[in-house]
């Protein structure tokens, strides 16, 4: 008996307070209410209240950066020759460098122009450990390089997939330019990537 009348006092107030929400509000506010928080539900977890937290946590309990979490690449990269394949902002070219084909780390030799386009890799940099972005952008419009000290270099560290073409160094990106033939790639710095 008293569970029949808990019930139908949930119902009676379940009921009194849909229909003063009814009185005081539209049918189109409710919907736009409704549609914002459905819209606004995807953003919570980008809140920074996880991130608050963890910059609570003690510097030992944050990872380091270990010789074991590098890449290949990365342990063994140089900082002194950059016409190389194994200099350090070299980390994600597919070609030869300008710096070993009569350019330099970030220019053209004569007679080849720059391409319009680009793409992206974050490199270390062994002297200061620190993550740099670097833009590589092919030289067109004379013959490959055969003067390259290693050779053609096909790094491919953080690589991604083409439907991520800004960050694929398996196109050929003389787009803009008088020809398409591929010449070298350079390899110009951008600016610090992050504090890791």
């Amino acid at each position: 008996m008293n569970s029949n009348r808990t019930a139908d006092t949930t119902a009676t107030l379940a009921e009194r307070l849909s229909r003063r929400l009814a009185r005081q509000t539209s049918r189109r506010n409710l919907l736009t209410r409704l549609g914002a928080a459905l819209v606004a539900a995807p953003v919570l977890p980008l809140l920074p209240v996880m991130r608050a937290d963890a910059a609570d946590q003690p510097a030992a309990a944050k990872p380091a950066t270990h010789e074991k979490e590098l890449t290949d690449f990365e342990k063994h990269s140089q900082s002194k020759d950059p016409g190389k394949c194994d200099y350090w902002r070299h980390c994600a070219i597919d070609g030869a460098p300008c710096a070993g084909c009569g350019g330099g780390i970030h220019t053209c030799p004569p007679g080849a122009q720059p391409a319009l386009t680009s793409w992206i890799g974050t490199c270390r940099n062994p002297d200061d450990s620190r993550y740099y972005l670097v833009a590589y952008r092919d030289c067109c419009g004379k013959d490959l390089c055969g003067s390259a000290q290693d050779g053609l270099c096909f790094t491919n560290d953080r690589e991604l997939p083409v439907y991520r073409p800004q960050s694929n160094n398996d196109t050929i990106w003389c787009f803009g330019t008088s020809a398409m033939s591929y010449h070298c790639t350079t390899s110009a710095l951008i600016g610090l990537a992050s504090e890791k």
